[in-house]
This record gives structure tokens, sequence and C-alpha cells, in this order.
């Protein structure tokens, strides 16, 4: 009997986890040697990446498949670049199920008009904060009041309404603000967390988290509030974190402290893969690169990364190098042009 117990134990766990690997809906074009039917994060929008039809500016834009969802994460910079990326990739932007903002910079949401105009309706999370672009709410009486003023003085004429709302830059959209960790689908979660560095003081950012069997795949936009307290708040959830893709925001970080990030996140928190993008900048790549090996990914624009145990199985092998020759070239001219979104000055 404890026997055959045993046996129908591991075989629901084997079909849990075969279930969630294949889950994701198949996409449209995708190259021969993708399966289709295994989670993946595809990146949409970045100043790197292999010769091909896609357009590299900077910004940050990826389409995540796991656990039965088609998420976009992020929209890039320019809607015309992040529609025709998304368009040569084969997303179709009306059947994904929802939108996670990571932040309220412009080389992260300027892609959602376009999402809009295809997928009016679909749900957007996004940061909750006083007054932010994407819409907030606050209760009248975080201002103070003066009755003996006369009406005409008065805000509201001395009758606010208990909740004041105020409007979104994309009016009538879809928006659900996040201000904590919630878990918004079965095994997703979002992580919220405050920025406390200067330049970004105060800034909210959402970094999307997918527990799966092997651990936490955990995609960040720009890491704002640092990716090493980004994966400490993920562990809560669960403390193995099996891979990381996205911005860490190192890209004007001296060698130093890029080396106790590194150091932080391999040994620490020991997490199995990383796939850099965006704003980790070219010291952090080759850091990053030296520390991981080949649990290195190499995350240009247009790459797909699997998201199951081992993310090269049946997507192609891939180079594990940060950059070939090109791609720093323009990583570097474009970084150049926007390097004013880091506080410093373009030389």
């Amino acid at each position: 009997m404890i026997a055959l117990l045993r046996f129908a134990v591991a075989a629901l766990s084997t079909l849990a986890i075969s279930a969630w690997a294949h889950a994701a809906p198949q996409p449209k074009n995708q190259p021969a040697t993708v399966d289709a039917m295994k989670p993946r994060l595809t990146v949409l929008y970045d100043a790197f990446g292999k010769a091909s039809d896609m357009q590299k500016d900077w910004g940050y834009s990826a389409l995540v498949e796991a656990g039965g969802k088609r998420i976009l994460f992020d929209t890039g910079n320019d809607p015309v670049i992040f529609a025709n990326n998304a368009k040569d990739k084969g997303v179709d932007l009306a059947t994904i199920d929802f939108v996670v903002m990571s932040h309220r910079h412009s080389d992260h949401m300027g892609g959602l008009s376009h999402v809009l105009a295809v997928n009016p309706k679909v749900k957007i999370y996004a940061p909750k904060e006083s007054f932010g672009i994407y819409g907030s709410s606050l209760d009248s009486s975080f201002y103070r009041k003066d009755e003996a003023l006369p009406t005409e003085m008065r805000y509201f004429d001395g009758s606010p309404p208990q909740v004041m709302k105020f409007g979104t830059a994309w009016l009538g959209a879809n928006f659900e603000l996040i201000d904590k960790t919630t878990e918004i689908a079965p095994g997703i979660h979002l992580i919220a967390l405050i920025s406390d560095k200067p330049g970004t003081l105060e800034l909210k950012e959402l970094s999307l988290a997918i527990d799966t069997p092997e651990g936490i795949v955990l995609v960040v936009g720009c890491s704002h509030p640092g990716i090493d307290k980004i994966v400490e708040a993920t562990t809560a959830i669960n403390n193995r974190i099996h891979l990381i893709a996205g911005g860490l925001h190192l890209v004007v970080t001296q060698d130093a402290d890029i080396a106790k990030i590194v150091t932080a996140l391999h040994s620490t928190y020991r997490v199995t893969w990383v796939a850099p993008g965006h704003c980790t900048g070219e010291p952090a790549f080759a850091a990053l690169q030296q520390a991981f090996g080949e649990h290195y990914l190499y995350a240009g624009l247009g790459t797909v990364i699997g998201l199951g145990a081992n993310p090269r199985a049946g997507l192609g092998e891939g180079p594990t190098f940060a950059m070939e020759q090109d791609d720093m070239r323009i990583y570097r001219e474009i970084m150049r042009r926007d390097l004013i979104s880091f506080g410093r000055p373009q030389k």
C-alpha cells in the first residue's frame, strides 16, 4: 500500500511539472529550432543583439510565456520600433494575458500606446505612486483644511470626495496599481520595491517572479532598488532563484561595486542562471560571464531563453559570451546617446 501511494505521488508530481512546462500557447513564426511548447522568454527590445530585421534601441521589453500565461514585460522606448520588433518575432499582442510595467521611465513604457491600440482592454499591472503617470488615488484627508475660508476658496467647496482619483496618460486603460508583493496568478508574483539610490530616490519598481519546479524565474526591468534587494525580497517566496533576466542597472557602476553584486548573486543567493540585458552594462556583462561561466546566457535582442531546468535545452545552444564587437559598438553608441537617463552628461 505504501509503495502504491509513493508511486501515485511521484506520478502526480511528474504530471504537474509536465503541465507547467507545456502550458504556454504557441506564438506565430517562431524559429524552427525553438520548441514552441516550452516556457520561455523572448527579448523584444534592447540595444544589442545579432543582426536581424529587429531594430536596436535603448530600452527593454520581453514576452514571458510560463504557467499558461503570455505576459508582456515592459514595452521599450519607441512605439514604432516596438511594434516592428514584436511583429518580427511573430508576437500577437492581441492575445497576451496581461502587461507588467516595471516602472515609469520612458525607455520601458514607450510602446504601451501601441499595445493599447491593439489590445485596449488588456490588464496592465504598474507601480502605485502618488500622482503617478499610471494613475493614482488618495484619501482626501491628505491635505490640510481651513474651515474659516469662504466656500469659493476651498477645494471642492469644502466637501471633497472621500477618495480623490487622479488620471493616467492612457485614458481608459485597464490599470491595476501594485504597492506590495502580490500574487497575480497561481505561481506568478510581482515584487514591489522602492529605490533608495541617488537619482532614482523613491522610484517604485515591479519585478516579475515566476515560481517554477526549478525555483524562481525573476524578470527585472532596471533593478533601481538594487538587484540584490530584489532577490532578497523574492526569496520570501522561494529561496531558490533559478534564473534572472533583464536589466541590472550597473551600467555606470564602478568595478568594485559590480564585483560585490556579482558575488552576492553567485555565492550568497546561489542564482543558477543569469541572462542580463539592457542597463546591466558592459563591465557587468563581463563580470557576470566570468562568474557564471556556462550558466551565463546571452540575452541580446531577439534571443529566446528557455525557462525550464536547462534554459538552453531545445532552444539552441547559442553563444556564452557577453557581446561581439558589433554588439558592443551599437550598444555603446545607443548608451552614449541616452546616457543622460543615468544622471551623467554625455561625452
